[in-house]
């Protein structure tokens, strides 16, 4: 009788496949977009569309995907009482937390500095992209800020990517379909099938991350040089340790 020997894979095999694991792309295209920037940091800022282009692509996803999830987690509940402190718990977990890791932020960035020492030319940047921002941040009173909640239109809330009004919405739609019965079991269904086709768009979508990653690190190191890398890695030390 003979004996079957399973041979173990050749090294040109393991080889083969560790190309394909994306965190590997990632990191061989940081490497390549380090020495981009470097060698031809022209060329490297060139390169920069394609990390804005990526970043834009997932945040295009957050929003759809975080309002399929929670209409389907809260109309999957058929208990209207667990519905309902499902709902609160979820509105008082999300402000809790978002403020937790805002102070947790502000703490830790203004210990840290990560940003110190770069070499960024004041006079380049645009004051009126965080003008708006500055000016709500005076602005908004308790009161504003709870009607802040509720958008004008229910497609605003997606439009404008403003996550607390999203998850409003999903709460809402949630306890509209659990309150149908029988009548929102196919409002469901189809919930949790465009919620198939967004997590399948953001697969695709995390394919590129290669590029994007590319893009950013080539983009970063042809602006501020090597030395920003340093920088880099205290900022990201900072965002993993918190």
């Amino acid at each position: 009788m003979e004996r079957v020997i399973n041979a173990p894979p050749s090294i040109a095999s393991r080889t083969w496949k560790l190309h394909r694991i994306l965190y590997v792309q990632v990191l061989a295209a940081v490497v390549l977009g380090v020495l981009l920037g470097h060698f031809h940091p022209t060329f490297g800022i060139q390169l920069k569309p394609f990390g804005d282009a990526f970043i834009r692509l997932v945040k295009m996803l957050i929003a759809p995907i975080v309002f399929c999830t929670v209409v389907h987690g809260i109309a999957s509940l058929r208990d209207l009482k667990k519905v309902g402190r499902v709902g609160i718990k979820t509105l008082l977990y999300f402000e809790v937390v978002s403020t937790l890791a805002l102070v947790i932020g502000l703490l830790v960035v203004n210990y840290f500095q990560p940003g110190a020492g770069f070499n960024v030319d004041p006079t380049t940047l645009d004051p009126q992209l965080i003008q708006g921002y500055v000016q709500k941040a005076h602005d908004l009173s308790t009161t504003d800020f709870l009607l802040n909640i509720i958008p004008a239109t229910f497609s605003g809330a997606f439009v404008t990517g403003d996550l607390l009004q999203v998850l409003f919405l999903a709460i809402l739609t949630g306890f509209s379909i659990t309150f149908l019965g029988p009548t929102g079991v196919p409002v469901l269904k189809a919930v949790d099938a465009v919620s198939r086709i967004f997590f399948a768009m953001m697969g695709l979508i995390v394919k590129f991350a290669p590029l994007g990653a590319l893009g950013a690190m080539a983009f970063t190191v042809g602006s501020f040089g090597l030395a920003s890398l340093q920088k880099l890695l205290a900022l990201m030390a900072a965002f993993y340790l918190t």
